[in-house]
């Protein structure tokens, strides 16, 4: 009873109560930008930071640094990235003055078809195990980066990784935690508990952890290039492990990969451009979402308004539904991309906005057709990077092969099997990807490189992230501690559909009166400890010529400059 009481005393005091030991007035703030001249990197794991600022300091630019910090990430935070998975990057370069997207997502193997799930009776993809598999573009996506953008050698830029990797370092809060969730299930896999469960559990905080098996794939590529990754033996163990599993890789598959250097897309919000990598990403739907929300004033609505959190979450149901029937891999199938993030259609769109009652469900556009980590980094020459590469759900499928070790990614689990569907499986496609790095420009300038890890929260949270900014006057600290939402239950690519509305996520923060306004509105509301993704951000002041750098208090990283 006393805490039922004290709970509710809580509720009724002002909210001014506690923002006065923050001089923005602002409660959720957790601490203020971190600001250097020379460089800045932001990762969601210190020891990564550090390692890609002592690659700056040693004469490496921001592409060097985005590489060995990801690379250190790898080992250190296994619960959301590795060699096994994808990745995708968008790099500023200081001499062209332009943007440059790398889609760097593998493709599904050549020898599974779709007839082979209609014959076994799967109504989806698996999450875990040898079907969901494939090929991981991670490490070619890093030999793209250096080649094009980077100025030292790989075998130095791997030289933090390897380092940690053979001596050890000791585990973080919240990967333990991530770690020991993720083992429950994936510690049925051969391989798995030889790597990740050395002494017969997965390791706590402050335990000293190494990967004396990943320091030696490493080294081995470091010393021999991709080549030993797709075409040597790292490949052949890869395709050994999964062919006894019951899986389909083969060396063809391997073979046959190649990053893609893209062309990235953008919108304008309110005289600043918004940059996003084209599909078979889903950063096309933060543009949509966008181009809907301009309709609105939302600056007089406030931040953690019912008015505004009402707005967002329509415009996040709207884009979904785009999302599911369209988003694919390009070189299976044709429509007008440019139509679907026109300022044009987003005005379409938001008219079937009802800003007294959710809706339940909303249909597609009609066109005419023919766990994760993130990083930023910049240096002194002012290139930028923001990059982000996944195993998805965590730690990936639990495949654990040879030795490597590496878990190899699920990212096949989001192909529907629906065969009127443009994301249906086929073989050598790339499936419909929920990682997605982000950039803001302002008359042709960089302005912030910044990202937000976590799945489909991964839009809305780009979304979030920039109306902080952009509408609410927020700093880049700001607009990641700020309690976020999420809607759940929309329409997927894998062919879910909407039918009730979804339910409505939220953290703790939001006024009480709010949640009521929002419920009288038809939303289904409830709390959720977590699922809010992790925001990493760099922003450039052209007045002052300094990075400003930003890492949120979700996970347990680190924005670092000198």
């Amino acid at each position: 009873m006393r805490k039922l009481i004290y709970f509710i005393s809580l509720l009724m005091v002002p909210t001014t109560f506690y923002a006065q030991d923050r001089i923005t007035g602002l409660n959720f703030a957790t601490r203020s930008e971190v600001i250097a001249q020379h460089g800045m990197v932001c990762t969601s794991q210190p020891l990564a930071t550090q390692a890609g600022l002592d690659i700056l300091k040693s004469g490496g630019n921001a592409v060097d640094a985005a590489i060995a910090a990801n690379a250190v990430l790898g080992l250190v935070e296994p619960t959301g990235n590795g060699m096994g998975g994808d990745l995708f990057a968008i790099v500023w370069d200081a001499k062209t003055k332009k943007l440059y997207g790398l889609n760097a997502s593998g493709h599904s193997p050549y020898d599974l078809s779709l007839d082979h799930f209609k014959k076994n009776g799967y109504k989806k993809i698996p999450s875990l195990g040898p079907l969901p598999v494939s090929v991981p573009g991670c490490v070619d996506g890093w030999f793209e980066l250096n080649k094009r953008f980077g100025s030292l050698p790989m075998s130095q830029i791997f030289t933090p990784a390897i380092r940690y990797a053979r001596d050890g370092f000791p585990v973080s809060e919240l990967v333990a935690y991530y770690w020991e969730r993720n083992a429950q299930v994936l510690k049925q896999f051969p391989g798995f508990e030889e790597i990740f469960m050395p002494a017969g559990k997965t390791p706590g905080k402050g335990e000293i952890f190494s990967n004396p098996y990943l320091a030696g794939t490493l080294e081995l590529i470091a010393q021999k290039g991709r080549e030993a990754f797709y075409k040597g033996e790292i490949a052949q163990k890869i395709v050994n492990y999964v062919r006894e599993q019951g899986g389909f890789l083969g060396m063809r598959d391997f073979l046959d990969h190649t990053s893609e250097w893209v062309e990235p897309v953008s919108a304008s919000y309110r005289g600043y451009d918004v940059w996003e990598l084209p599909p078979n990403g889903q950063g096309t739907a933060v543009l949509e979402m966008l181009n809907i929300m301009e309709n609105f004033d939302v600056a007089s609505m406030g931040f953690g308004s019912a008015a505004y959190m009402h707005l967002f979450i329509e415009a996040t149901k709207l884009a979904f539904e785009d999302r599911a029937k369209y988003y694919a891999d390009p070189d299976f199938n044709d429509f007008p991309l440019h139509r679907l993030i026109s300022k044009e259609y987003g005005k379409e769109r938001a008219a079937l906005i009802n800003m007294e009652k959710a809706a339940k469900s909303y249909p597609a556009g009609e066109l005419e057709q023919g766990n994760t980590i993130y990083l930023t980094t910049a240096d002194q020459e002012g290139n930028m990077v923001s990059l982000i590469q996944s195993n998805y759900r965590g730690m990936g499928s639990g495949m654990t092969p040879g030795k490597l070790g590496f878990i190899l990614q699920d990212r096949g689990e989001l192909f529907s099997l629906d065969p009127g569907h443009m994301n249906v499986y086929a073989p050598h496609k790339r499936p419909f990807h929920t990682i997605i790095p982000a950039f803001i420009t302002k008359e042709g300038q960089p302005f912030m490189s910044f990202g937000v890890m976590g799945g489909s929260m991964q839009p809305q949270g780009h979304v979030q992230v920039i109306c902080n900014l952009i509408d609410f006057g927020m700093n880049i600290q700001e607009a990641g501690d700020a309690p976020r939402m999420r809607h759940d239950g929309g329409s997927e690519p894998t062919g879910e559909k909407m039918t009730d509305g979804g339910i409505v996520c939220i953290e703790s923060g939001f006024d009480y009166q709010t949640i009521r306004d929002l419920i009288s509105k038809g939303h289904t509301v409830q709390f959720s400890k977590d699922g809010y993704g992790g925001y990493q951000a760099i922003r450039w002041d052209s007045k002052n010529k300094v990075y400003y750098g930003a890492s949120e208090s979700r996970k347990d990283g680190q924005a670092a400059g000198y």
